[in-house]
């Protein structure tokens, strides 16, 4: 099986990112910047196509890299992920291990505060327990993907008018096309600390932004969920904002969300 890895960057030096990420396999990378261009290099053996965009957005880029990806599997990454040695070899010895998975997500070591999930046991993935997966965690054969016709959205995520969102939105939709998603406790990697892109705190934006998505997340059972989000994380999330107040912005996001999905 070939490996594609694609990934999505933002203004980055493109000759040294490759060495930077400890590549190991061929890869698309969408450098956000300030002009168009398009290169085809060979870096230490492996196919590198690599696209400078002026286009702004995280899944304008991801869907970018997915149109000009080849191989069997493509790998989504980002300009931060910092892979272990050999981790081509475990992706490609994961999916050959169970023919019947569409997607693989794996391990990538985080700091503690940006955790979202780790899988300490392999588990079939579902509508309700896909949204703690980080997109670049996640690995996919190339003709499923192409086959169900997913893509990311461009209204959520870094660069898009409502603040992240597009891997949960991402899986759902893989879901609900019919592709299966397993998640391993196989390590792949570890993702730089960083400055988000998106994330300013929990503020006022970010309670609607979540009404908004969960609108397309949920449809008629988003403001259940979005009260079940505040009640649950609100020793953590409602320090600025009270949890009455977020639950209020949250119903006023799910309100815009639904004008947006009859639109």
């Amino acid at each position: 099986m070939r490996l594609c890895v694609l990934v999505s960057a933002l203004e980055q030096d493109t000759d040294a990112l490759p060495g930077r990420m400890g590549l190991e396999c061929d890869a698309v990378i969408v450098n956000q910047t300030d002009h168009d261009e398009r290169q085809s290099v060979l870096w230490q053996g492996r196919q590198l196509k690599i696209l400078m965009r002026k286009e702004r957005g995280v899944g304008r880029s991801r869907n970018l890299a997915l149109d000009e990806a080849w191989g069997d599997l493509v790998l989504f990454a980002d300009e931060d992920i910092v892979y272990d040695r050999g981790y081509a070899a475990r992706i490609v010895q994961a999916f050959r291990r169970r023919p019947h998975a569409d997607i693989l997500l794996f391990n990538v070591r985080v700091n503690e505060e940006r955790r979202t999930y780790w899988n300490e046991k392999e588990k079939a993935v579902h509508r309700f327990n896909c949204g703690r997966y980080p997109t670049f965690c996640a690995a996919a054969r190339l003709s499923s993907l192409r086959s169900a016709g997913v893509r990311f959205s461009l209204l959520f995520g870094g660069g898009a008018p409502y603040s992240n969102g597009e891997d949960s939105l991402f899986f759902t939709d893989c879901l609900r096309k019919g592709l299966k998603i397993r998640a391993l406790p196989v390590t792949i990697g570890r993702e730089e600390a960083r400055k988000s892109t998106w994330f300013h705190g929990y503020d006022k934006k970010f309670f609607y932004d979540r009404g908004v998505l969960y609108t397309f997340l949920y449809g008629r059972l988003a403001e259940l969920w979005a009260l079940r989000f505040v009640l649950t994380k609100k020793k953590i999330m409602c320090g600025e904002v009270p949890p009455v107040k977020a639950i209020a912005l949250m119903r006023k996001g799910i309100a815009k969300g639904r004008k947006l999905c009859r639109g």
